[in-house]
């Protein structure tokens, strides 16, 4: 590509299959989210429903459909999560790159770039997964992750945006570690609220 040539994305061909890309840091996430639920979520929620099934008439039993209806959120995201990870092809923005690897955007590179009125912004290209726009990570799937693919310094792209063409000027292209959200598990489940309240209630029996 050279410099000042303006390019619009690359459209897929149809039938094919989209790959999961991610960064480690990514990985880790979906790793630390699946350990918490088979670990922690889903047994508190299994234990609310075994206690809640002995609380007479179960199509009546407030606790027990909220707890299977939870139960079955669980398991439904521990089987999405387990083909993620089966599926993921880990890429390292950290990971020694030479040639064009290294001065053009793909999976992984930290993006600068102009819009037309002159205003910059600094974007991380990761996987679908991992996508945060507080901290600018966007997915290379999206409209402008693939305005910005293979795109080097210099270069204009063509922004495929809901309100029409948007020319942007790429004015970096670099790659270094990538900050993932790490899971954070929640202060206390739905779940574990339940299970307090009902060992509180029981002590004072």
């Amino acid at each position: 590509m050279r410099k000042g040539f303006t390019r619009e994305p690359r459209r897929d061909e149809p039938g094919t299959q989209v790959k999961n890309y991610i960064t480690p840091g990514g990985l880790q996430r979906l790793k630390e989210e699946h350990r918490f639920l088979l670990t922690k979520d889903r047994p508190a929620v299994t234990e609310v429903v075994t206690w809640s099934a002995g609380n007479g008439d179960r199509s009546e039993n407030a606790d027990y459909q909220y707890a299977k209806r939870r139960l079955r959120q669980i398991d439904s995201r521990i089987r999405f999560l387990s083909k993620r990870m089966e599926t993921a092809e880990v890429i390292d923005p950290e990971a020694p790159r030479s040639g064009q690897r290294s001065t053009h955007a793909f999976f992984g590179a930290t993006v600068r770039y102009a819009n037309a009125a002159g205003a910059e912004r600094i974007v991380c290209i990761v996987g679908t997964d991992e996508v945060d726009l507080d901290r600018g990570h966007i997915s290379w799937q999206s409209p402008l992750g693939r305005a910005l693919m293979k795109s080097t310094s210099g270069d204009s792209v063509v922004l495929q945006a809901p309100g029409g063409k948007e020319s942007l000027e790429v004015l970096d292209v670099f790659y270094e570690r990538i900050a993932v959200e790490p899971f954070r598990e929640p202060v206390e489940s739905p779940a574990g609220q339940h299970a307090a309240s009902t060992a509180k209630g029981n002590s004072l029996l």
